[in-house]
């Protein structure tokens, strides 16, 4: 077997629209292909020994063992691994279960498509089943060691691309209410909601937590003094940053005991607290001034009790957790470190932040605390007995935390929610050391010891012991209180032919109304007219371009092809999706063989229509009226038939349209008629002439009109709307050059050559087109250019590419030749291959009023050609 190629999709897809996720591998199967699961000696057995946990996949059968069913009785070794791939995610502790399987027109060669969560992770699973599955074809089993080493491998993928548990927290609950998230591309921020409405989040610091806020949180001694001279119980201390002062300071806060810590530290590291001696001190001082950046310790009272973390959100306290430290309970047998080794096989626990808890690590400091309550690594400790590893109860050295957020005294409360607001933060994690804190701090000697910018929300997401607290829903309701937006309204359009021009039309059409609009094309990523990256820009990465511009208030995103099977949509939704029409155009490139298969490529903007947005779609298309029973959303129809059935009943029933009557685009809106503007008066139908510039028109017209546009926005925008080389480049830009005309149009399939047609067949003068098509399309629809063209042209001179797409020089040509002759036999066709000088020919010999047609490889090379015989102007309609 043979990997060939492997993508990731992270959107709506043309696999699924639910299932975002997904990795699609292209098999060959090479000598399997032909050979079931059956009839390869030892396969059923070696598959069910390396994976006995496969009895729980259903698959079509429907019933535990019904994989495993198939796989007995036959099936072949693309839909195995694809079963394969999501069983190992599974069992490295990624749940995953959507997969599909597809032979391509390739015999032997699949599509293997399954889902992931971690797109790493999925790729490697992908080459992990192949390799185990070849493995067991070849010798019958699949070595444990590699399976173990497949499996941690894969472990270490999803931990090293874990969004660490806080930033998880609120992502999930986002996802719970409908708000999109990006992951940003800098410092591990994340993005939630788009545009012009995003707010921002890293850790649980987010958009509101103030900069002043955070830096005096990180100042735990200008904290003190803040909180102290605002009557905060805090603890007596001193700041100092020489051995010198050690003994000035333990008598300042009053003597031993003392707790010793780094001014600017974080996670407990460089803390010692319970300090007893002058020779324990001096240890805890040249410890927290190795862990200070400044090398500035405080030095303060040590207060009796336990240590709380207090969590207030927007002024609130959110939850309350006791922290105790890393610890092990005797058993009567085990020594400590047996003890450690038993509590570090917690499943929970694991290294880093990304785990629920945190493994108990053994180093100087832990063998320190031993030491201190009279205990070594080889004490046997009595049943029920505690030693205890660490002095501080941070989770991150291995800490527990129970919830206590039920047993706080109100006044406590009080006291936490006045230290957020005198801090500033809006997220603020409190620690507070008190005997009880069911009782006020003031009545049993409590403090607050600390205020922390951007605390850790684990330890209340999932205690040691206790409820745990949905402490993300009040994150998100500050972020975005009930009924204000977390989207900006998104309208996607695909098509074969027109997007581009249609794209341009509905963002200037949006722009009448003041708002910042950010729209994608073939040309490029534009901002409110500013173009912002030059190039083809139809695909995911340039939608998120838009989608990430906290400017941009409207969103118009050009949607092709390539884009939706590479890598899936940027989005999960939009309010209008835009469907022009689907015509034969880049078939048996990407697997897509049939337009039928286009036609579900395209369905995919449809799909993702929202329940309350409106999916526009082309009523003389069938291919995209048939795409209606997968709509969620509202249906709105263009055409350019009024009397079309299809739009008649549609209008009948109440629903919306726009329709091309009596030379009006106007909008059918129950029993009115809304006449927007006539066809000549719009410069983009070239006065009228152009049938399908009509078309992409009232698609426009009706995608703004039903996200509420007014109709004098509507038609103030298709009367200012100018097409033109530097605007809409190879859309139909006409040059007058004074004796005749010269039109250039991109088209480069049979419906774009049609679609140039209808304006073609209404010229008054001699026609002459320089045509041609891309190599890597097929026979067939060379051969149709040919045809059509002789349909459209009285003369014709057929050009190549200079990249031909794989093809021999000529062949090109003469599949179009072939065509032409079909059609008209007549014409006689000219053959220069160089474009330049094909152009050259066609505008020296035209007629006068004659009209030279060029459909180009190169639409700069072309319009720079045009612009040298001095064109009168370039015309608009």
């Amino acid at each position: 077997m043979k990997i060939l190629r492997t993508q990731t999709l992270r959107g709506p897809n043309y696999w699924s629209i639910r299932r975002e996720k997904l990795i699609v591998m292209r098999l060959d199967l090479e000598n399997l292909a032909n050979r079931p699961s059956n009839e390869i000696p030892g396969f059923y057995e070696g598959l069910v020994e390396a994976l006995p946990s496969l009895v729980e996949h259903f698959c079509s059968p429907g019933y535990r063992g019904g994989f495993l069913e198939r796989v007995q009785k036959g099936t072949y070794m693309g839909h195995i691994i694809e079963h394969v791939a999501l069983e190992l995610q599974e069992l490295a502790g990624t749940p995953v279960g959507f997969g599909r399987t597809r032979e391509t027109a390739t015999p032997g060669v699949y599509n293997v498509v399954f889902e992931y969560a971690d797109e790493q992770a999925g790729r490697y699973a992908g080459r992990a089943a192949v390799r185990m599955c070849q493995s067991i074809v070849d010798t019958g089993t699949y070595p444990k060691a590699e399976l173990e080493q497949d499996l941690a491998d894969l472990r270490d993928l999803c931990a090293n691309a874990s969004l660490g548990p806080s930033t998880e927290t609120i992502v999930k609950e986002a996802e719970a209410r409908n708000i999109p998230w990006l992951l940003l591309s800098a410092r591990a921020m994340v993005q939630l909601g788009y545009g012009v409405h995003q707010k921002r989040i890293q850790a649980t610091l987010s958009s509101m937590s103030g900069i002043l806020a955070v830096e005096l949180a990180c100042d735990k001694e200008g904290t003190k003094t803040i909180l102290k001279d605002a009557g905060i119980p805090v603890p007596r201390g001193t700041v100092i940053q020489y051995l010198d002062e050690l003994d000035d300071a333990i008598e300042e806060v009053g003597g031993f005991p003392i707790v010793v810590k780094p001014l600017d530290g974080n996670h407990g590291r460089g803390i010692t607290i319970d300090v007893n001696s002058r020779p324990e001190a001096e240890e805890a001082y040249d410890l927290a001034s190795a862990a200070s950046k400044t090398r500035s310790v405080i030095v303060e009272r040590f207060y009796r009790g336990s240590d709380h973390r207090v969590l207030v959100i927007n002024g609130k306290v959110a939850a309350v957790a006791e922290r105790i430290p890393a610890h092990v309970v005797g058993d009567g047998r085990s020594t400590i470190e047996e003890l450690i080794e038993i509590t570090n096989q917690d499943p929970n626990r694991g290294e880093g932040h990304a785990n629920v808890l945190t493994k108990i690590t053994i180093d100087k400091t832990a063998l320190n605390v031993l030491m201190r309550q009279g205990y070594d690594l080889g004490t046997v400790l009595p049943e029920g007995a505690i030693a205890y590893l660490r002095a501080t109860a941070n989770l991150s050295t291995g800490g527990i935390a129970v919830d206590r957020t039920d047993e706080i005294h109100p006044e406590n409360v009080w006291i936490c929610q006045r230290v957020a607001k005198l801090i500033g933060l809006d997220i603020a994690g409190i620690d507070v050391v008190t005997p009880d804190i069911r009782k006020p701090l003031r009545e049993v000697d409590g403090v607050i010891v600390e205020v922390n910018a951007a605390p850790g929300f684990r330890m209340h997401v999932a205690p040691s012991r206790g409820l745990p607290r949905n402490i993300a829903a009040p994150v998100i309701d500050m972020l975005f209180p009930e009924g204000t937006p977390n989207r900006v309204p998104i309208i996607a359009l695909t098509g074969t032919n027109g997007k581009t021009t249609t794209s341009r039309l509905t963002a200037h059409i949006y722009r009448q109304t003041g708002k910042v609009v950010g729209f994608t094309t073939t040309d490029g990523i534009y901002i409110d007219e500013y173009l912002v990256e030059k190039g083809d820009n139809t695909g995911p990465y340039s939608a998120s371009v838009i989608l990430k511009d906290p400017t941009v208030e409207i969103a118009v995103l050009e949607t092709a092809r390539g884009g939706i099977l590479r890598s899936g949509l940027a989005f999960n939704q939009c309010d209008v999706g835009v469907v022009l029409n689907v015509a034969a155009d880049h078939l048996g490139i990407g697997d897509i063989d049939t337009i039928e298969q286009m036609a579900k490529v395209k369905s995919v903007v449809a799909e993702v229509v929202s329940q309350k947005g409106y999916a526009v779609l082309n009523a003389d298309d069938p291919l995209v009226v048939g795409m209606v029973p997968q709509v969620k959303g509202k249906i709105a129809y263009f055409s350019m038939n009024p009397d079309n059935p299809i739009i008649k009943d549609h209008v009948r029933r109440g629903g919306m349209a726009a329709v091309y009557e009596n030379g009006y685009l106007s909008i059918l809106e129950g029993e009115w008629t809304l006449r927007v503007e006539e066809a000549v008066n719009i410069p983009v139908t070239m006065g009228g002439m152009a049938p399908f510039m009509i078309a992409n028109a009232l698609a426009a017209c009706l995608a703004t009109f039903v996200q509420g546009v007014d109709i004098e926005v509507i038609r103030q925008g298709v009367r200012t709307f100018k097409p033109s080389a530097a605007q809409t480049p190879g859309r139909m830009n006409l040059f007058n050059l004074g004796h005749h005309h010269a039109l250039i149009d991109y088209a480069h399939n049979p419906a774009g050559y049609e679609a140039v047609g209808g304006f073609v067949r209404n010229w008054k003068g001699e026609k002459v087109g320089v045509v041609g098509g891309p190599g890597d399309r097929r026979d067939d629809d060379l051969i149709l250019l040919g045809k059509l063209s002789a349909g459209m042209f009285d003369r014709i001179i057929v050009k190549e590419d200079n990249d031909t797409r794989g093809r021999a020089r000529g062949e090109v040509a003469d599949l179009i030749l072939k065509g032409i002759n079909e059609e008209n036999s007549s014409l006689h066709p000219e053959v220069i291959l160089d474009e330049t000088e094909a152009l050259e020919k066609a505008l020296a010999t035209v007629s006068e009023g004659g009209l030279v047609v060029i459909f180009p490889e190169s639409v700069g090379q072309s319009i720079a050609l045009i612009k040298k015989y001095q064109p009168v102007s370039e015309e608009e309609g």
